[in-house]
């Protein structure tokens, strides 16, 4: 299957306290290490980075020096991060069948974890990497702050990205007005089986300054 890699990047870091896909970690900027990691795979013969009008200049020029022999693409982030995937993914050329969508902000991506999620996807099957939710989860009232009730943790994953499909699948949940928080929530509401793939490697989100550190210090060891 050939594959297109859409990376969003659309987002201002306004809890980050400015534009955190350019902050540089282990010597390179953010958005750099997610680029790399799918211009390293000959599954992924497309890269489309969707992002805000003010960085598509800086945004070409990383991809032109860390994908030089990837057909890439800049494409405008939309207002919302469900926006921007879509002008992604409307964006993707012809002869890619598979898409994986990837926040630009989980610089620790691995391509084996990535691989390993591709094997699972096919015409109505998606998949998404995920890690088993360790703390105790509880379902609180918003209004009163009150516990609900504790859920069952056993069958609690956290979603990570790439969240992949076919490109087929992906345009038809993305034809969708529902919002959502990700894109396998769309895949599911139109009937298309998700399954979850164990990322055994670290994939956090950089969220917070503080998470830069730790992103640098996992970076620099897995380059050792």
């Amino acid at each position: 299957m050939r594959w297109a890699a859409v990376i969003a990047a659309g987002g201002r870091g306004e809890r980050f306290g400015r534009p955190k896909q350019f902050v540089e970690i282990a010597g390179l900027p953010m958005l750099a290490w997610s680029i790399r990691a799918f211009a390293s795979m000959d599954e992924v013969v497309e890269i489309v980075i969707a992002i805000d009008s003010a960085f598509t200049r800086d945004a070409g020029a990383l991809l032109a020096e860390h994908a030089p022999a990837s057909t890439v693409r800049v494409v405008p982030g939309g207002a919302t991060r469900q926006d921007s995937v879509r002008n992604g993914i409307t964006s993707v050329g012809g002869g890619v069948e598979g898409v994986l969508v990837h926040d630009g902000a989980r610089p620790l991506v691995d391509p084996i974890d990535v691989r390993a999620a591709m094997l699972e996807v096919r015409s109505r099957r998606a998949a998404v990497l995920a890690v088993p939710v360790v703390d105790t989860v509880k379902l609180v009232d918003r209004a009163t702050m009150r516990v609900e009730r504790t859920l069952d943790r056993e069958t609690l994953w956290a979603a990570q990205t790439p969240q992949l499909a076919t490109l087929e699948d992906f345009r038809a949940a993305y034809a969708l007005e529902d919002a959502a928080t990700d894109d396998t929530s769309l895949l599911e509401r139109i009937g298309v089986e998700v399954i979850v793939v164990h990322s055994r490697y670290p994939n956090f989100k950089v969220t917070m300054p503080n998470d830069v550190a730790l992103a640098e210090l996992l970076l620099q060891r897995r380059a050792s």
